[in-house]
């Protein structure tokens, strides 16, 4: 007989990992639930606890209206809930492979809090098969209960994106699993109580999984394609913007851009796909090329801003160079896997001195977490050339333009491809 999930009204909601993901879903349901916010970190405690949201994803007044939500840093505090969200992240280590300790840390102090006819379910992308076969035994090992029989789990992908300040979490169709039907309908029916775009129920946890990962596989494949046309197109000495919008007049082509690629999803999450598909001997050919191709994106910028400074006689060694952007997309802090890092680098190989300018950036975790020391206020004319990497709102506004940087010659470079015509001497 398996474990009957507990009445939707008198769940006691526990969100480990109060991030960029966990937080939004914590506010939402302590609007309506007893929910705890759980992290590791006692700081990110601290800064909720006074109303602050680095990340900027909630605001003082959302974490007020969340009446019913309670932070701790205790994992004691776990004992007492019944349903358990995880949301922490699932990165890969410097082989690119998929790092599961956060998962697995959270799943054991889980396991100890757990109880019979509780509901664990997991948010974080992973390869199909994951909560099955890292996490459930974690769990049971850690609460000496059994999974289907003591307690039930689901799995219920996150799709926040950072920054976006249109497409929030209850405006976003939410698909929903669990490990047995009534854990599948458990689970559906508590999202339903806070997204208000519905829910999707899967058939089973490992379609959830595989749904999550092919998402952010699907559009790195097609950015990755964007990115190769472009790098033909500069060898041909064609604009890849003005090709992409002729293409666009027809009906059915897909509106993908070149660029950088990186952040918390799309730069990782193929790697869990491709790392299980190796184990099960199937080597994934166009996946792990689409990665090589993005992987690179950021060394040819760089090559293109050195090719264009000698077309100008501008000597790169001893040049002073301008990077506008360090966080891995626009209008958001967010500085995981950001692809700008390898820009900076190539260029300071090359013996350049290399500013980066990013307002929205924090220069304390710039600093710890990727060695780059933000300048805050650059000089205008001061610069042989200038990177537009990131198009942040504030560079698009900025009195005279990015192009105000640079001395004469000059050189200015735009990765995204949203500067004015003529401004910029080269783009993606």
């Amino acid at each position: 007989m398996s474990a009957t999930p507990p009445d939707i009204d008198s769940v006691r909601i526990a969100v480990i990992g109060l991030g960029y993901v966990g937080l939004p879903l914590a506010v939402e349901f302590g609007k309506q639930f007893d929910t705890l916010g759980f992290d590791i970190d006692p700081g990110r405690i601290s800064e909720l606890g006074a109303g602050r949201d680095h990340t900027g994803e909630t605001g003082p007044e959302a974490l007020a209206a969340a009446t019913r939500l309670r932070l701790t840093a205790d994992p004691a505090a776990l004992t007492g809930c019944n349903v358990f969200i995880v949301t922490v992240p699932t990165p890969v280590d410097e082989a690119n492979r998929p790092d599961f300790g956060p998962l697995e840390s959270a799943s054991a102090s889980i396991g100890r809090a757990l109880r019979r006819g509780d509901v664990v379910v997991y948010e974080s992308t992973v390869y199909p098969g994951t909560t099955e076969e890292i996490c459930v035994p974690v769990l049971e090992r850690e609460s000496g209960l059994r999974f289907n029989v003591d307690f039930c789990c689901g799995y219920s992908p996150e799709r926040i994106n950072p920054g976006d300040k249109q497409r929030r979490l209850t405006s976003i169709r939410k698909v929903t699993s669990g490990s047995t039907p009534e854990a599948a309908d458990f689970v559906d029916a508590l999202y339903r109580r806070i997204i208000e775009a519905g829910t999707h129920q899967a058939p089973s946890i490992k379609v959830a999984e595989a749904a999550k990962v092919i998402e952010n596989t699907q559009r790195d494949v097609n950015i990755a394609l964007v990115n190769e046309l472009a790098m033909i197109f500069e060898a041909m000495g064609i604009d890849t913007h003005d090709v992409l919008a002729a293409a666009g007049t027809k009906w059915n082509f897909l509106p993908f851009k070149p660029g950088l690629v990186g952040g918390h999803c799309i730069g990782v999450d193929p790697y869990y796909l491709t790392h299980k598909a190796t184990v099960l001997g199937y080597h994934p050919e166009l996946i792990l090329a689409a990665r090589r191709i993005n992987s690179r994106m950021g060394l040819h910028v760089a090559h293109q801003v050195m090719r264009l400074m000698a077309r100008k006689r501008i000597h790169v060694v001893g040049s002073r160079i301008l990077v506008l952007g360090l966080t891995f997309k626009e209008d958001c802090p967010d500085l995981r896997n950001t692809r700008v890092v390898d820009i900076v680098r190539e260029l300071q190989a090359a013996n350049a001195n290399v500013g980066v300018h990013d307002p929205w950036a924090d220069a304390d975790e710039a600093k710890r977490e990727l060695g780059i020391e933000l300048v805050a206020k650059p000089e205008a004319g001061a610069y042989d050339a200038v990177v537009l990497a990131v198009a942040h709102a504030r560079f698009l506004e900025l009195p005279g333009g990015v192009a105000a940087f640079v001395r004469d010659p000059g050189v200015v470079f735009d990765v995204k491809g949203v500067l004015p015509a003529g401004v910029a001497d080269a783009r993606l």
